[in-house]
């Protein structure tokens, strides 16, 4: 196995430890792959030990917004309350990039949340973790300026120059490609961005 990177992993009782290596099953999904969609009822949670997965959210229009992003040794709300709750998930995953993890079946999951308290701990925290994720997004699309949250989420690539879309932009807050074509122009026009063909470079 190789859920290290988990905060509750070397706190799990030696019984827990022995449960999941019996019960964890590997899985390799490539780039671009649905994991789950908004709707559906997920029967198996994801332990993430490479890669990167993001969660979002689509309206009937089909806008999208991005709920968060989710890496190596984070566990998804969306996918963990669906599967111990057995009810529609709130959002679709979709692999960023090539991901390796383990799969654990609903029966397991509620097994071992009843049986390990170290993981039972940390589902709470999880939850704790996310909730607040949610919140300052909710907070940012209510009272921040469109044009901040562009810059913002730019200089959180941690790249001077953004290989990206102005969909994918749109699609990570919210909003249009037209939308955010326009707020990007208006930055350019203040010197703060240099739009080029598949890249934003930040001045």
């Amino acid at each position: 196995m190789n859920l290290q990177d988990y905060s509750f992993y070397d706190e799990l009782e030696e019984s827990s430890l022995e449960f999941l290596k019996k019960y964890l099953k590997p899985i390799q999904v490539p780039k671009g792959n649905i994991l789950f969609f908004q709707g559906d009822i997920c029967d198996n949670i994801l332990f993430l030990t490479s890669g990167k997965v993001r969660l979002y959210i689509q309206s009937e229009d089909a806008d999208e917004i991005t709920l968060y992003q989710l890496n190596a040794g984070e566990q998804c709300i969306v996918n963990t309350a669906s599967t111990i709750s057995q009810t529609e998930a709130i959002g679709s995953a979709v692999t960023v990039t090539d991901i390796e993890g383990y799969l654990l079946d609903v029966n397991s999951v509620k097994e071992l949340a009843h049986s390990s308290n170290a993981y039972q701990s940390y589902l709470f925290s999880v939850y704790t973790l996310r909730m607040g994720s949610l919140a300052k997004l909710v907070n940012d699309i209510k009272f921040k300026k469109l044009d901040e949250r562009v810059l913002e989420w730019l200089k959180a690539q941690d790249s001077k120059e953004v290989q990206t879309t102005h969909e994918t932009i749109a699609n990570e807050l919210g909003s249009t490609r037209v939308v955010i074509s326009r707020v990007l122009k208006e930055l350019e026009n203040k010197h703060k961005v240099k739009l080029t063909r598949g890249a934003i470079e930040l001045m």
